[in-house]
């Protein structure tokens, strides 16, 4: 299911650009069209936390997997801006709601198997963002923008099918489900949400913009383009498969520490470069360091005390993923007068705060047993 969500997440960043031109519109336009992305998954992540402990994360995940493998070509069948814009509401919904269920679900298999998982798993999201951002821009080039689409939805209903018949049945209803969510008093899970959205922020900048930067002022083609985030997705890959036994040798606030530092000179080095390959390599490094903030996030939000999986989750995806669906919009206004070289140093300076506050992720631990059991 990570592997499915995150080739579809990284198909649609090589198809970015070429919306600005198959729709006549400029870049603020564009980051308005992001925004509704963003605003759909919002609007669907704390719905999920409502409906995940009344129907189980197994439940939940398969429905809006399902749907979610038909959304691009939804977005790219679209002829105009105005049936663009509710097709991408419609989008980020299906791709957001199916975020917050694979991820409460990994934390079940967590607490299942006394051991973390949750950096294997989202190595599989890198490794689907990878494939799709690799074969993008060289799919677009030979089969046409539709056509990929289709290619996209067929593969990841191969993926999702598989996958569907092999979740974990954690959890039952729980007593009190069908109350209505609330928002958690603990103030721990919210510095652990700003935790996932200072990391997010700068993830959403290179899923929707870095193509466009390369592209615009760094002179590259858009295959060269589409690298940018495949590059990022690769090394991101090969940390999260390594990122749990990392957690499991240092723990979760030193690692989470270490990996806000290389990621914000990633980033800062990014927007240095002058050439292409140059940034890519930038970002290729960025991404060894965000490799792990997010799991580690994730898994101090399902591991809250006195606070429901779901509900802690539905949290800090929420806040979270509002640093990738939503601030990439902002971005885009901000980049257009500033150019967004500026803007990846700037992100910079948000890793190093995850560096000062990763002592709040603690309760990421709870996933595994004590060193020396």
């Amino acid at each position: 299911m990570f592997l499915a969500n995150g080739f579809i997440v990284g198909s649609w960043a090589p198809q970015i650009p070429l919306l600005l031109t198959r729709l006549e519109i400029g870049e603020a336009t564009l980051g308005l069209l992001i925004l509704g992305f963003g605003l759909g998954a919002l609007v669907a992540m704390p719905s999920c936390g409502v409906l995940i402990p009344r129907l189980g994360s197994r439940r939940v995940l398969r429905w809006f997997a399902l749907a979610c493998c038909f959304g691009l070509p939804l977005v790219v069948i679209m002829p105009n801006l105005w049936l663009a814009a509710p097709a991408m509401v419609l989008f980020g919904a299906l791709v957001g709601g199916m975020d917050v269920a694979m991820n409460t679900n990994a934390v079940a298999v967590e607490k299942a198997l006394k051991r973390a998982i949750m950096s294997a798993s989202h190595g599989f999201w890198s490794l689907g963002g990878f494939a799709g951002g690799a074969l993008g821009g060289i799919t677009i080039q030979a089969l046409g923008s539709f056509s990929h689409a289709l290619v996209v939805s067929a593969l990841s209903l191969a993926a999702v099918g598989v996958a569907a018949v092999a979740l974990i049945d954690e959890d039952q209803p729980q007593e009190g489900a069908r109350q209505p969510l609330r928002f958690p008093r603990q103030p721990t899970i919210y510095v652990v949400g700003l935790i996932a959205l200072f990391a997010m922020i700068p993830e959403g900048a290179i899923l929707d913009w870095a193509a466009l930067y390369l592209r615009q002022e760094r002179g590259a083609d858009i295959a060269t383009a589409g690298f940018a985030f495949a590059a990022f997705s690769a090394t991101m890959a090969v940390m999260r498969f390594l990122g749990d036994a990392v957690r499991n040798r240092f723990g979760a606030v030193r690692t989470l520490r270490i990996s806000g530092l290389i990621a914000a000179i990633g980033l800062l080095v990014a927007g240095l470069s002058p050439t292409p390959w140059l940034v890519i390599g930038a970002l290729g490094f960025a991404g060894l360091g965000l490799a792990n903030i997010i799991p580690i996030a994730f898994s101090a939000a399902g591991n809250q005390p006195g606070l429901p999986p779901g509900a802690g989750m539905s949290v800090v995806t929420t806040l979270g993923y509002s640093g990738i669906l939503v601030a990439p919009s902002f971005i885009g206004f901000i980049g257009q007068n500033t150019g967004f070289a500026v803007i990846f140093m700037v992100l910079s300076v948000f890793l190093l705060a995850i560096s000062l506050a990763a002592g709040f992720a603690a309760t990421a631990d709870s996933a595994r047993p004590p060193l020396g059991s």
